[in-house]
């Protein structure tokens, strides 16, 4: 008979189950270490770890965001004259 072993279960504090990976008959660990990390990844359950792991007052979760912000506006502004200087001439429209 078929039977899927659980193999790894991420939860946090015991009420969530977050990201689960059941090894199938003749499949190999590492592919399924492949896919455990992958569906934490997709899910976000890193970045969410990151986020809780210490509080941020208000304020200085307002100037993080701003300077994030500001942050996210350079790259832009860095990045757009890159492709307008581009040495392929410029498309003309119909």
């Amino acid at each position: 008979m078929f039977r899927p072993h659980t193999l790894w279960v991420l939860q946090i504090s015991g009420r969530h189950t977050l990201a689960e990976v059941r090894i199938f008959d003749g499949e190999s660990i590492e592919s399924a270490l492949r896919r455990f990390k992958r569906q934490v990844q997709q899910e976000g359950i890193i970045k969410e770890v990151k986020k809780h792991s210490f509080f941020l007052k208000p304020g200085e979760r307002k100037r993080l965001k701003s300077k994030l912000a500001q942050k996210a506006k350079r790259k832009k502004v860095q990045r757009k004259p890159a492709d307008a200087d581009s040495k392929a001439p410029p498309r003309t429209q119909y």
